[in-house]
């Protein structure tokens, strides 16, 4: 892996439009590797579909994207709160992507939902990831503060800046950022607002904010 996942949080940026050029078997092989270490992780059902055509709804494919053939599935058996869990899974792999050199791009709302569910058989589908060789990397999205999105009960320590500059390279559906973090002493909690994104968007924040605080250094407090 010639990419830290840390350094991955940087360079990884959404890309809609990919090369013709098929996965190379390793990294595909790779990929699903680290897909089932995350289904097991995390309890879920995430697949890998290469060479379908039909995983964005089309008037966004005609306009907006290019060479879309590949994608995970974010998928589970239905039961509570596994929203969170799939968006930690699906932020762990857009960065494990981004290490093998694959670009990607997150999609939690104009997916074929038709087409995608017929692809899987677990219950509770969010969307998909799409994965491939960008035409180019893609640029950083707009970006609120850390002021912005945080709150730390006395001096911040580094770690906590750390962890909030992380989650604020995160990407959320619709990139709206609809997160706060709070923290006091070791104790760090999120509130979300992301309406039917929330539970995704809360995992893939919290995943974010763990890389850069490092898991040892809090404790997420509900």
């Amino acid at each position: 892996m010639n990419m830290t996942m840390q350094q991955a949080m940087k360079e990884r940026h959404t890309v809609r439009k990919f090369t013709n050029q098929p996965i190379d078997e390793q990294q595909l092989a790779d990929l699903k590797k680290r897909v089932d270490e995350n289904n097991r992780r995390y309890d879920v059902d995430i697949s890998v579909e290469t060479d379908q055509k039909n995983g964005v709804s089309g008037i966004i494919r005609l306009l907006m994207t290019k060479n879309v053939r590949n994608y995970l599935i974010l998928a589970s058996p239905d039961r509570s709160n596994v929203d969170v869990a799939l968006g930690e899974a699906a932020s762990d792999l857009m960065l494990y992507a981004k290490t093998i050199g694959l670009d990607t791009w997150y999609i939690g709302g104009t997916w074929n939902r038709k087409s995608v569910e017929s692809e899987t058989s677990a219950q509770h589908v969010i969307g998909i990831i799409v994965f491939g060789y960008g035409e180019n990397h893609g640029k950083p999205h707009a970006s609120k503060t850390v002021q912005q999105v945080s709150k730390y009960e006395g001096e911040a320590p580094q770690w906590f800046v750390n962890g909030v500059q992380a989650a604020l390279l995160a990407p959320t559906a619709l990139n709206k950022q609809p997160f706060f973090i709070t923290g006091k002493g070791n104790d760090v909690s999120i509130q979300v607002d992301g309406g039917i994104f929330k539970g995704a968007d809360e995992g893939i924040v919290r995943h974010h904010f763990e890389l850069g605080a490092g898991k040892d250094s809090f404790s997420w407090k509900s």
